[in-house]
Formats: structure tokens, C-alpha cells, sequence
């Protein structure tokens, strides 16, 4: 309806009424705002992440944020958010667990969509007013002066900055492996002797901009790791089956490296040996550093089959690579192992993808690491969980090293054909899911098995281990254990126990073989 004349005494005073009962949108308040980035992209789908800032000088009690995606565009999933959805428009509040956002603080959320090659989203809405810089503006350049050097098992990268990126990307053979936020970044896990191509693109707000022209870096030759290597490391467990010196152990069979079971949480998203012995001052903590002193070194095992995980423990990625980094910084390691099992982790698909995220920072804060998943199999290689996992760690680009496979409990008689045929099944998929080669996905493979009686009787004697030994060694892949040095003991007839094997054999057998891996 139109008006024609006024007072300006009159529109003055209506002014001053309406202003009175409006609330300003927080998204007008100085400092306030919501910036959408395109976190990955994959062709078939992408990774996109919002991040809320307050920048005012009081507690934000809430926040609803509208997102526009073009035509075509869904969201298939989401986390750290409550999501609804309308046609094109999306919208997200803070989960349950959230409190207000504080002065100066900022909280970030993220959702998986489909299909890939995704422009941006069209509009943004930060209770109900503008975003303020989410979803406009412009992608940056592509990075220049990309350069690299290599040792034998990883490439430095570094490049020049480029005008208005927040973070940049880095592809190794056509996939992401890594977003650092600065200007390098080392790629770690890598095959000796072996050529690698890589792009950087930088992103912002607005997006991904062009990846930049490619470099190609060879990684030196490596002689064989022998018994000094991280790659042969069956498991010790202080906190069952008799464990036994470990330093008794390394000088009887050569071995330098142990996995260490079982990290879990002591309540909330907090690290103990089993959940209950603590990081320091623990027989765990004692038997690293004798194995420290010996001149050996250490694996942690985060979860395994029971107990209270981290993972779900742990409410972002953030949190949860929060409580590896206590376990990293309390034993200065070279590795970790995560041993995601059962149904609260590895079959928890927003559990997967929250050890995924942490993983990936940690690989960010601490270059170098080297970061090993270990999971449950069929007899042909990953089940759909294991799949998943798989794909999903390519999508976020987690640049995880070894993906461990446990060829066990099938019930079957024939364990040495399991194993093989089980680790064949996973370097196709890895060579499907990444683009490597055979050799390349031989070397980001490993195996866990049982010595000995497994839960299901099958047997796994000295002989057949030394044939699976062999197999892994010769096809190069990246990791070799064992359940456990502690059943690494004679008790033929014994059945399936906590410290010894169930069958005859010498003392420390499986060790030693596996120490010559």
C-alpha cells in the first residue's frame, strides 16, 4: 500500500515505536557471522563446513543458520548440527549437548552432499539475517611455486601464499590427502623408490579455487626396516594374561616395537590405559619406557573390541583428536593405532567419520606421524563398515598410513588362504579407492592375526605363520602384529586363554617370526 505525505515529526516518532519492539537479527550485530567453506570435493560428492564466530562481547544463547544450495544439490548427511530440510533450503540449530557460544568464540558444523563439482551455496542466513560472508565473494587463485624434497617415505611440500585463502588443499595422484592451513605440508607413509604427482588449491568462504600446475617427487630408495621398524609390532597388553618384561621379550626375539593395548576413555572424552590406569605413573607408562631404554618403541591401541571408546565419547573431531594428542604428548610417538571395533565405533557411520576428522588433525599438529586403522574383515577382503571407512577417509582426506585388516574368527580351517585372500580383497579396494598401484597399496596394508587358538578354535601354529609372514613380507605391505605377545607361551591342550596360546610351541615363537618381517 502506498503513502503519499508524512510529518517528518510523525515519521519520527513511528520510527522510534517500531525500533523499540524489533530484535536485530544477530547476523546485523557488530561482529557476528557465519561463513560457509567447501571443505572437499570428489566428483560424486563433496564435504561442506560452517563456522558461527562471535565476535561481540556477549554470550550467544542460540543460533539458526539457512542455508540456499542450487538446484540439484542434497545434503546425505550431517554432524555437530540438528538439521531440517525445505525443497533447496537448510536449516541447522545447535545439537543438544551445545551451550551459548561465548565472547570471541567460534563453533563450526559440517555435512556430507551430493553430487560433486558444488558451486557454492546461493544464499545464508544467520538468524534470520545475513551471513555476513558465508556462501559469497570470491574463490582465490591457484597457489604458484609448488616445490618438493622426499626422503624415503615421505614428501615436504611447500608454496607461496595466495591472496584471501584460509586454507588450501593438497593432492597426491588426483586425491586430497591433506588442508593445512599454512603455506606446507609433509606427506608421510609412502612407498621408497616411487614417483608421486602433486596440486595445491587454496579455498576461502567462498570456496576451492584452481588447483595449481603439478609437480612430480620421487621418494629416495629405503633398504629393508628390520627389526628397528614399527611395521612388525604385535600387541602387549600390561593390563591382562600374565604380561610378561618386555624387555625379556625384545632380547630373546629381536623385536623392537610393540602395539600397546588398550587406550580407552576414563569418562568424557579422557585417555587411561583401559580406562581406568593413567597416561603416567602406570605399569603401562613403566613398561614404555623400559622398551624406550631398550631401544625400542611403542604403538598405542586406541579402542579394541570392549570397554568405554573414545570415539563416542569424544562430541567432534576436535575433542576426540584432543584426547590422542594427550596419548602422542605423554610418549613423544611415531604412531598410533586405532582399533575400531564392534558396533558403538565401527559400525557407528557418524563415530567413523568423527576418528577420520581427528585423525586428519592429527596428522596436521604432529608431521611425520604415522596413523594406522585397524578393523574386522570377511574372508574376501572389508565388509560394507570396512568399506565405508575406507571411502569415507579418501572423501575427508584423512591421509591415513595403514589400513589393518584382523583375519580371524571366520570359523575356518584354513587361516594362511583367509589372510591372503582377505588382504587381496583390500588392495583392490584401496587401489579402486585411491589410484594406487598394487605395490602402493601393499605398503598401506596391514595384518593382525591370532597366534595360536582363536575364539573360534581355529588354529594358527608357528608354520602357518611363517607362510603369512612371508606372503606379507614379499608383496611389501606396511604392517604386521599379532593377538598377543602375551599368549606368545606353550600350553598345547590349554584352549583359548589370556597367556599362553593353546598349542605347543617354544616361548616367544610368534614373536621372533614376526620380528623378522
Amino acid at each position: 500500500m502506498k503513502r503519499k505525505k508524512y510529518l517528518s515529526v510523525a515519521i519520527a516518532a513511528i520510527a522510534a515505536v517500531v525500533a523499540s519492539l524489533i530484535v536485530i537479527p544477530a547476523a546485523q550485530a557488530a561482529g557476528v557471522s557465519a561463513a560457509f567453506t567447501k571443505v572437499s570435493d570428489w566428483g560424486s560428492g563433496f564435504e561442506g563446513k560452517v563456522t558461527i564466530t562471535n565476535g561481540t562481547t556477549s554470550s550467544l544463547s542460540s543460533w539458526t543458520v539457512a542455508l540456499d544450495f542450487p538446484s540439484g544439490y542434497t545434503i546425505s548427511s550431517s554432524w555437530d548440527a540438528t538439521r531440517s530440510s525445505s525443497g533447496q533450503t537448510h536449516t541447522f540449530t545447535p545439537p543438544s549437548w551445545a551451550g551459548p557460544l561465548a565472547p570471541g568464540a567460534t563453533v563450526t558444523f559440517g555435512f556430507n552432499g551430493s553430487p560433486g563439482n558444488f558451486p557454492g551455496v546461493t544464499g545464508c542466513r544467520l538468524n534470520g539475517g545475513s551471513c555476513s560472508g558465508g556462501g559469497g565473494g570470491t574463490v582465490p587463485g591457484a597457489p604458484g611455486g609448488l616445490t618438493g624434497t622426499s626422503t624415503s617415505s615421505s614428501v615436504s611440500l611447500s608454496w607461496s601464499a595466495v591472496s584471501g585463502a584460509t586454507s588450501y588443499s593438497v593432492y597426491r595422484n588426483g586425491t586430497k590427502v591433506g588442508t593445512p592451513t599454512g603455506t606446507s605440508y609433509t606427506d608421510s607413509g609412502l612407498t621408497a623408490s616411487t614417483s608421486y604427482s602433486y596440486q595445491v588449491s587454496a579455498s576461502n568462504s567462498a570456496g576451492e579455487g584452481a588447483k595449481s600446475g603439478a609437480i612430480s617427487v620421487t621418494t629416495q630408495s629405503g633398504g629393508n626396516p628390520g627389526t628397528g621398524s614399527k611395521k612388525a609390532a604385535p600387541y602387549l597388553y600390561m593390563g591382562w594374561g600374565d604380561p610378561p618384561n618386555p624387555v625379556t621379550v625384545m632380547n630373546a626375539t629381536g623385536i623392537k616395537w610393540f602395539t600397546m593395548a588398550f587406550i580407552l576413555s576414563s569418562g568424557g572424552c579422557n585417555p587411561a590405559w583401559d580406562g581406568s590406569r593413567p597416561l603416567q605413573g602406570s605399569a603401562d607408562a613403566n613398561a614404555i619406557a623400559a622398551i624406550h631404554a631398550a631401544g625400542g618403541d611403542v604403538v598405542p591401541s586406541i579402542g579394541g573390541w570392549s570397554g568405554n571408546k573414545l570415539g563416542p565419547n569424544c562430541s567432534t573431531p576436535e575433542a576426540l583428536a584432543g584426547a590422542y594428542q594427550k596419548v602422542i604428548s605423554a610418549y613423544g610417538l611415531k604412531a598410533i593405532d586405532i582399533d575400531i571395533e564392534n558396533s558403538d565405533e565401527f559400525e557407528n557411520e557418524a563415530v567413523q567419520d568423527r576418528i577420520l576428522g581427528a585423525l586428519k588433525i592429527v596428522k596436521q599438529n604432529n608431521p611425520g606421524i604415522q596413523t594406522i586403522l585397524t578393523f574386522g574383515t570377511s574372508t574376501t577382503g572389508p565388509n560394507y563398515y570396512g568399506n565405508r571407512l575406507i571411502e569415507r577417509s579418501a572423501a575427508l582426506g584423512a591421509n591415513i598410513d595403514i589400513f589393518t585388516l584382523m583375519p580371524f574368527d571366520f570359523g575356518s580351517s584354513n587361516v594362511y588362504n583367509d589372510t591372503v585372500g582377505a588382504s587381496t580383497g583390500l588392495n583392490n579396494k584401496l587401489k579402486a579407492t585411491f589410484g594406487w598401484t598394487t605395490a602402493q597399496a601393499f605398503a598401506h596394508q596391514g595384518i593382525s592375526g591370532m597366534n595360536g587358538l582363536s575364539d573360534q578354535q581355529e588354529l594358527t601354529s608357528t608354520a602357518t605363520w611363517q607362510n603369512i609372514t612371508n606372503w606379507a613380507r614379499s608383496n611389501g605391505l606396511g604392517r604386521l602384529a599379532f593377538w598377543s605377545v602375551n599368549r606368545d607361551r606353550g600350553c598345547a591342550g590349554g584352549g583359548v586363554v589370556s597367556n599362553c596360546s593353546g598349542i605347543a610351541q617354544p616361548d616367544w615363537e610368534f614373536t621372533r617370526i614376526t620380528a623378522g618381517f
